[in-house]
């Protein structure tokens, strides 16, 4: 299953990981504030940051969305069980459903947990069907999202 990926390690210093965190916390936190917080300088967080983007440890920068914002959107669980060694063909095939909102892989008796977004239960019921039709897909079970609490 992990045969094509590629594992870098690379070593980062306690400064490192607190911008890492600053920026989780605020993508559009200045350099200048970021450099207050962690004690450093801005020319050595800037390089710091590019030096995090060139090795792929940033990877972008994001919106978070307030969940209460898409008050109109359906959240679903499902968790998905493979036959043999179709998971790459499964995930590909999964990243061209509109619905799909994110996926993971995990262990234990589900092989893969997607996360679905839609606009009402009748698109829901349409996505589950198109992704349980999906080749290689023994079985599945679905949760619908409820509430989400910050931890």
């Amino acid at each position: 299953m992990f045969s094509n990926c590629k594992y870098i390690f690379i070593k980062m210093n306690p400064t490192d990981l607190h911008i890492l965190n600053l920026l989780r916390e605020n993508a559009r936190m200045s350099i200048t504030e970021i450099a207050e917080k962690v004690r450093a300088s801005r020319a050595t967080v800037q390089k710091r940051i590019e030096f995090m983007e060139s090795t792929g440890i940033i990877t972008g920068y994001t919106v978070k969305v307030k969940p209460s914002f898409e008050h109109h959107m359906i959240r679903a669980w499902m968790n998905i069980m493979i036959e043999g060694t179709r998971m790459q063909n499964i995930i590909k095939e999964l990243r061209l459903q509109p619905e799909v909102n994110s996926l993971h892989s995990t262990n234990g008796k589900w092989d893969l947990l997607v996360e679905l977004k839609v606009k009402n239960l009748e698109e829901l019921d349409q996505a589950l069907g198109k992704i349980r039709r999906i080749s290689g897909i023994h079985n599945t079970e679905t949760s619908l999202l409820l509430s989400t609490y910050k931890a």
